[in-house]
């Protein structure tokens, strides 16, 4: 690679004259800079940005800490966020997860390494608190958004968790369905524990009961959905509230293979407006949480140093999947 000595040695001027006339220093004369940046374009050089940042004590980079990259609802978060940002002179740098909490901490100290101006994060689900992030991250800059821990500093950006359960489970007892079970996710997340906790409240303002036992927690993806769809077919439910996309499309695979019609004998409704749900058959009733949206707040909190909690409404999008003939 080629050093800002080779450049100097080239130009028969001093390393510490090309930095500074690479970083344009009002110092140098204006002759000696183009020089400099034709000499260095000619010669392939390239900024090492990581040793600049490492001198400055900071960079104007912001990075973005999610669980999975490939689900739709993060890459509109990503997508709204880069598009404030990129507008506001920063770049971003992405890591993912896989929601490893040990993923989560080896990418928290590389952004730290990297003296980045600021982290957005959204917590793996094995991460049962934020003290790995406070000790990492220091006084580096933090907003959390859809995923967070309520104790942690700086803004929190999340849906209407709750209230968007509710709305869905409403949906279904409205549709005329009568035991409605739900797919929870984990506890261990603040997020699902609110869904829950609007899920339980949508059946008892309707008078029905709350059946633990119809309350398949610890499943966010398509194969535990299944298990959970098969489940609640033996507990005799006729109806689901899916607090995730995917392991809704993992109950239908099961309501399916036991040959029950949705939504004529069984209903579902899930969380996360993911791109496949309109393509299902039938199409799938589903929450959009207006990710973009989440991104470009959680943007606009970096870079306001707000340390608010946000809260993004969501849209009930009714499909056919619930639309049952009463």
């Amino acid at each position: 690679m080629t050093t800002i000595t080779d450049i100097a040695n080239a130009l028969g001027i001093t390393p510490s004259t090309v930095s500074r006339a690479l970083a344009g220093n009002p110092r140098v004369k204006e002759e000696t800079r183009v020089a400099v940046e034709k000499m260095a374009k000619l010669l392939g050089y390239e900024r090492n940005v990581v040793a600049s940042n490492l001198r400055k004590g900071q960079s104007h980079i912001v990075g973005i800490v999610i669980p999975r990259i490939h689900r739709e609802f993060f890459s509109n978060v990503i997508g709204g966020a880069e598009r404030i940002l990129n507008q506001a002179g920063y770049n971003v740098l992405i890591c993912q997860t896989m929601e490893s909490v040990e993923a989560e901490i080896k990418a928290l100290k590389t952004l730290k390494n990297y003296r980045v101006a600021g982290v957005l994060l959204s917590h793996a689900i094995d991460a049962l608190n934020g003290n790995h992030v406070k000790e990492i991250l220091e006084d580096t800059p933090l907003v959390q958004f859809d995923r967070v821990f309520p104790d942690l500093p700086g803004a929190k950006i999340v849906g209407a968790n709750c209230e968007g359960a509710f709305q869905a489970t409403m949906h279904l007892i409205q549709a005329g369905y009568k035991r409605i079970g739900t797919i929870a996710g984990f506890m261990t997340s603040q997020a699902y524990i609110e869904r829950l906790a609007g899920y339980r409240l949508a059946l008892e303002s309707a008078g029905l009961p709350f059946d633990p036992a119809i309350v398949y927690e610890n499943a966010i993806v398509r194969e535990t959905g299944y298990e959970a769809g098969l489940k609640a077919i033996d507990a005799g439910c006729d109806a689901l509230y899916s607090a995730g996309a995917f392991s809704a499309l993992g109950a239908t695979d099961a309501l399916k293979e036991k040959g029950l019609r949705i939504p004529e004998d069984f209903g579902v409704v899930a969380t996360s407006n993911e791109g496949f749900t309109s393509l299902m058959s039938p199409a799938l009733s589903t929450l959009n949480q207006h990710p973009f949206e989440m991104g470009e707040t959680a943007a606009r909190a970096f870079l306001e140093g707000s340390r608010e909690t946000q809260v993004i409404p969501m849209e009930l999008i009714v499909r056919q999947s619930s639309k049952k003939q009463q």
